[in-house]
């Protein structure tokens, strides 16, 4: 029965994220209060702030989803000996090929609506800037090693790579380059970005 109720929690989450989301993009993030969105979803605040602690994860539930993601593909590498920096490459770059959102190589058109929102609303952008310091934090914890500070600067660069290379590639999507055509350019980016970190890190 557990199993079910995560499932219930989770579809009502996603829920959640898919009504209030409609309603930013509709009117625009800070025209939209939380009693709007939990009347639209017909919850009460009490209930949609159990889901949710603030607004901005509303939005970025997509996002919070993949917080851990650097760090158990760290963990799963080094089960298999197979290089952490080698694992990570090849998962950016398997995003890439399924164009990911993650990745920013997506020019569905929802897609690039919620985008815009993303990188045009500055309580959102603080938000993910959150996010991308846990996912730093468990990725340094996965790394792992002798040194914890070594640890830490080696996640940092590593989650600093991914998230230019996101957004260098959001940034040709939006001003009209489609993502197939980008594609070849945004592998060959991800593979000489991770050449750079296999140069300076010892992962």
């Amino acid at each position: 029965m557990s199993g079910l109720r995560e499932l219930k929690k989770e579809r009502t989450r996603q829920l959640l994220s898919e009504v209030a989301i409609g309603l930013f993009l509709e009117k625009g993030f800070e025209s939209v209060s939380v009693a709007e969105i939990a009347a639209a979803a017909e919850v009460s605040k009490p209930t949609l702030f159990r889901y949710f602690p603030a607004k901005e994860d509303l939005a970025l539930h997509r996002f919070a989803d993949h917080e851990d993601e650097p760090a158990r593909v760290v963990n799963a590498a080094l089960a298999d000996g197979v290089p952490p920096l080698t694992a990570l490459r090849d998962h950016v770059l398997a995003g890439l090929e399924r164009r990911d959102p993650v990745t920013g190589l997506n020019d569905d058109p929802r897609i690039l609506a919620f985008l815009r929102l993303l990188y045009g609303t500055p309580a959102l952008v603080a938000r993910m800037a959150a996010y991308q310091s846990r996912s730093e934090e468990l990725l340094a914890a996965a790394l792992g090693g002798p040194d914890p500070l070594a640890a830490r600067l080696a996640a940092a660069q590593i989650v600093a790579v991914q998230r230019v290379l996101a957004h260098e590639n959001v940034r040709r999507i939006m001003a009209g380059e489609r993502a197939a055509a980008r594609l070849p350019g945004a592998v060959a980016a991800a593979r000489e970005a991770f050449r750079g970190l296999e140069r300076g890190l010892p992962c």
